[in-house]
């Protein structure tokens, strides 16, 4: 497979999510580069994760072995060479392909950055490998809690560690940062579940926990029966329960960093905004059990102005919040 050498990492970037590009894009110097860098590896660790051309044995062993990749024990092209073409219309597939690309910007940074990306991609890699081993079994919060942690706490751990490294005051608080970082990355992925209900179920994969089904005497597999509508809005309810839970956490991780640090708090405002909307749309919504939930263009285009102008203020932080919470 021949990469195509005029894609940008930044057209990547915006190839595979516009809204994260939003953010990173307002991130100064080498730090925007190394976000731009981990989220780009991230995305191809998702690649191996989600790939539905692939089975389970063969994800495994790409994982372990973008593992070994990063760790610097195997060579990118062992692992691009057995990618097929990308397909153009899946930006995963490009940033996969486009590897060597990207690990390449990876070893232009400074080693203090690129030490917390290695350790951090490769620790949700290996989870994302043991989670594809285990399957789709979700038997209580708990199990929930550990997938969503290997593929979005660590994210969050990663993001605070390259927060410390810019910012002596971000440093100053990292051990009281840590835990609310992991409770921002499962907020959104939480999120992300409930968002993303319908995909997941096409795919074989449910997310939402077993024990959450039994307390309104279904099975997982009831929760897209017309049929079983209202047990299944009790499930989804008690999904957005867990999601507020995180999304309160996570405000107080934001309400934590400096507000002069204005580039970093809207790098974090925008996502966790983006998800109380979602979520507030998503809530008592049968809808969300037969498409993805998504916020309007409009809706992104005003919180990314409304935060830009704002976000420096935690009393507007709350008042936003709150604003965006309110279900219609």
């Amino acid at each position: 497979m021949t990469p195509q050498p005029t894609l940008t990492l930044v057209d990547m970037l915006r190839a595979a999510s516009r809204t994260f590009a939003l953010g990173i894009e307002r991130l100064p110097g080498v730090l925007g580069d190394g976000v731009m860098v981990a989220y780009l590896l991230l995305r191809v660790s998702d690649f191996l994760e989600d790939n539905e051309e692939m089975p389970v044995d063969q994800k495994v062993a790409l994982l372990n072995l973008w593992d070994q990749v990063l760790a610097g024990e195997a060579d990118i092209k062992q692992l691009t060479c057995q990618f097929k073409p990308a397909d153009g219309s899946n930006p995963d597939a490009i940033v996969a392909e486009h590897a060597e690309q990207v690990l390449a910007r990876l070893r232009t940074l400074p080693l203090e950055v690129q030490t917390p990306i290695v350790n951090n991609v490769r620790d949700s890699t290996q989870g994302m490998a043991r989670w594809v081993a285990r399957g789709p079994v979700v038997n209580n919060e708990d199990d929930m809690d550990d997938y969503m942690h290997e593929v979005a706490g660590r994210v969050g751990y990663l993001l605070t560690q390259l927060f410390a490294w810019y910012s002596f005051t971000v440093r100053w608080h990292k051990d009281a940062l840590m835990p609310l970082a992991r409770e921002f990355g499962l907020a959104l992925q939480t999120v992300n579940v409930i968002r993303g209900l319908r995909e997941d179920y096409e795919r074989g994969w449910i997310f939402v926990p077993e024990t959450f089904c039994h307390a309104v005497n279904i099975r997982r597999e009831d929760l897209f029966k017309p049929e079983h509508r209202a047990e299944a809005i009790q499930v989804l309810d008690m999904l957005a329960d867990k999601a507020e839970r995180h999304l309160h956490a996570a405000l107080a991780y934001l309400k934590a960093l400096p507000p002069w640090q204005h580039s970093i708090r809207l790098f974090c405002i925008f996502p966790l905004m983006f998800a109380v909307r979602t979520l507030a749309i998503s809530r008592k919504n049968h809808s969300v059990l037969d498409s993805e939930a998504k916020i309007s263009r409009e809706e992104v285009k005003r919180i990314v102005r409304d935060s830009t102008l704002w976000g420096w203020s935690n009393m507007w932080l709350d008042r936003y919040y709150q604003q965006l919470s309110a279900t219609d």
